[in-house]
């Protein structure tokens, strides 16, 4: 999972010069995700319940059988992989399996929403990841899926409007841009949720098809967000991520609490009663984003941040069929 990649700069120089022409080696680890966890996403990809227009032909590469002879990229071996697509050539020069991948008729664009709002920018323990951090880290994650699978990748940050946006991205190759897109970008100002989401639902230009929303939905007009991507056929998957803090407060006695995002501050008498008023609306409130995905045809998926990032992403996700 998270950390800094490291190693001579050297190695990978050398390792990349014996490998031939053709071949391309696997996408370098960020900060955001380690070698070893990108090679166990190397097998995943990332689903649509239904079929969209405008699909063209011959975009997505899979290893899928049944899929057409027009031969489109190499990627390592893994196991469980069918021999069938070794390149036995490849492996007699440099005793290394790789695996032949083809174009296959169908395509997927893949819209990853990432609320970069100061609140998410929250964690209630020192060393702990921000909501912040742990959205991005989901979005490198999926992205990585989609790119290495040749589907179409767009990414936007937002918060009180729509931040900057990369041009759609596509295949391996696209893998640097948009972990260094993610990367570089930090949460902070306000939220208007439903201002930035209908921009995105009227500027972009790529065909819709699996959008993910990573935020902690803290506005209150997220819904009308939601709706405007609805409006555009957009097969939208909602992932809230809170902070375990949020989730069960520990705190008690006199405090002042301070909004994130305006600054504005309360006074207030936390008792047990109060965290237990408390918890009844956080439940209220993620029913009312469940209900409504529900009603939608949605997906809604809650998670923390201190849940264990790998189980996130090879348990949850593919159990909900995002992944598979």
């Amino acid at each position: 999972m998270g950390g800094e990649a490291g190693g001579d700069s050297s190695d990978v120089s050398s390792a990349a010069a014996a490998v031939p022409s053709g071949i391309t080696v696997p996408a370098p680890p960020s900060r955001l995700l380690d070698a070893d966890f990108l090679k166990k996403l190397e097998r995943l990809s990332v689903t649509s319940k239904r079929p969209f227009p405008g699909r063209m032909k011959g975009e997505k590469r899979s290893t899928k059988r049944g899929t057409s002879i027009e031969f489109a990229d190499y990627r390592e071996y893994a196991v469980g992989d069918d021999l069938r697509y070794v390149d036995w050539k490849a492996y007699a020069r440099l005793e290394r399996l790789f695996l032949k991948l083809f174009v296959e008729e169908e395509d997927l664009s893949i819209h990853l929403l990432l609320d970069a709002s100061q609140s998410m920018g929250y964690a209630s323990a020192p060393g702990h990841l921000t909501k912040f951090d742990y959205a991005r880290k989901i979005a490198a994650a999926l992205g990585y899926v989609g790119l290495v699978r040749y589907d179409r990748v767009g990414v936007s940050a937002f918060g009180h409007s729509l931040g900057r946006r990369v041009p759609t991205l596509r295949s391996r190759a696209s893998v640097p841009t948009l972990f260094q897109y993610l990367e570089q970008i930090a949460p902070g100002g306000t939220t208007n949720f439903a201002h930035a989401l209908q921009n995105y639902a009227q500027r972009t230009s790529s065909a819709p098809g699996v959008c993910v929303v990573l935020s902690d939905f803290l506005d209150p007009n997220w819904e009308k967000g939601i709706r405007a991507l609805l409006a555009r056929r957009f097969q939208v998957v909602l992932l809230q991520i809170l902070d375990p803090e949020e989730v069960e407060p520990t705190f008690l006695g006199d405090l002042r609490l301070v909004d994130a995002e305006t600054g504005e501050s309360r006074e207030v008498s936390v008792t047990p009663q109060v965290l237990a008023r408390y918890r009844n609306a956080l439940d209220s409130f993620c029913g009312q984003l469940s209900e409504t995905a529900n009603r939608h045809g949605m997906d809604y998926l809650r998670t923390t941040t201190d849940a264990p990032f790998e189980d996130l992403l090879l348990k949850t996700l593919r159990g909900s069929g995002l992944l598979r």
